[in-house]
């Protein structure tokens, strides 16, 4: 999970150094990657890449697309910490929306833990002048289409093998944002070819170690590692793009993240309650 965590905060960096590049493009770039390296190895394991539930696994891709490209703009346009940190709040959105889509249960104290992290929400905004109103809504609106689509994977992950529900994001995303970006086209030059190709690639190997690591050890160890994604990206923010925050901001970074861990630890804890029974 730390090396995962570095890859994606590596992949953030280097989304953020392509200013001149549209978002859905950026999109486009990393999908094509993944498709190739994900149906290159569903085929090597012989595993069927269309799977059984094919609304639900386009309607992921789709909504998935959704959130990456606006996630991605938000890198672009905004702190470095600040993108990542409110897109830290999908657990949230996930655990919300859930109680309409798989009928989960939320406990009243989460409700604390929800408001914790929205004020920290409204902090940043609030004191950060670099964070207009417009790139804010984008940014939330980034994290709830991440939390449906969690939603949806929960919906099918027990008749879907977990690779080609990787598989069906860059299947959907590559027409789509491949379509948008033939008629709003930027080409890339030198280095920024290079930079691409390492976004798909980061991207892949960091999906790669964050399931291995979900696969090997108990989900609430090492789930929280991940989490080091904010220290990373504010280490980044600071060194390469001369990023720095008040203490107030950071206040609202740190209120964001206790909300967020918190709610994933009284998760956990009802879970474990509830096995022992």
């Amino acid at each position: 999970m730390l090396i995962a965590g570095f890859l994606f905060a590596t992949m953030n960096v280097f989304v953020k150094m392509l200013p001149n590049i549209p978002a859905v493009e950026i999109v486009f770039f990393r999908s094509l990657i993944s498709f190739v390296m994900s149906f290159v190895y569903l085929k090597s394991i012989g595993v069927p890449v269309l799977g059984n539930n094919k609304k639900l696994l386009v309607a992921r891709g789709a909504v998935g697309a959704v959130a990456l490209t606006m996630y991605f703009y938000t890198l672009q346009n905004i702190p470095l910490g600040s993108a990542v940190t409110m897109q830290f709040l999908s657990p949230i959105f996930t655990s919300i929306l859930g109680i309409f889509i798989v009928k989960e249960r939320v406990h009243p104290k989460q409700w604390i833990f929800y408001v914790m992290a929205f004020v920290g929400l409204i902090i940043i905004q609030g004191f950060d002048p670099r964070i207009s109103i417009r790139m804010f809504i984008i940014g939330i609106s980034a994290s709830i289409f991440a939390g449906l689509a969690y939603n949806i994977i929960r919906k099918i992950k027990m008749t879907e093998h977990p690779l080609v529900i990787v598989f069906y994001f860059p299947l959907v995303t590559t027409p789509l944002t491949g379509l948008y970006s033939v008629f709003n086209w930027e080409m890339p030059v030198g280095n920024e070819w290079l930079i691409l190709l390492a976004i798909g690639v980061l991207t892949q190997f960091a999906q790669y170690f964050m399931t291995m690591s979900y696969q090997a050890e108990d989900l609430s160890k090492v789930a929280s590692l991940k989490y080091l994604t904010i220290v990373y990206a504010l280490g980044y923010g600071y060194v390469f793009f001369d990023e720095s925050y008040n203490w107030i901001v950071f206040s609202g970074i740190f209120l964001i993240l206790l909300g967020v861990i918190l709610n994933v630890w009284f998760k956990n804890r009802i879970e474990q309650i509830r096995k022992h029974k």
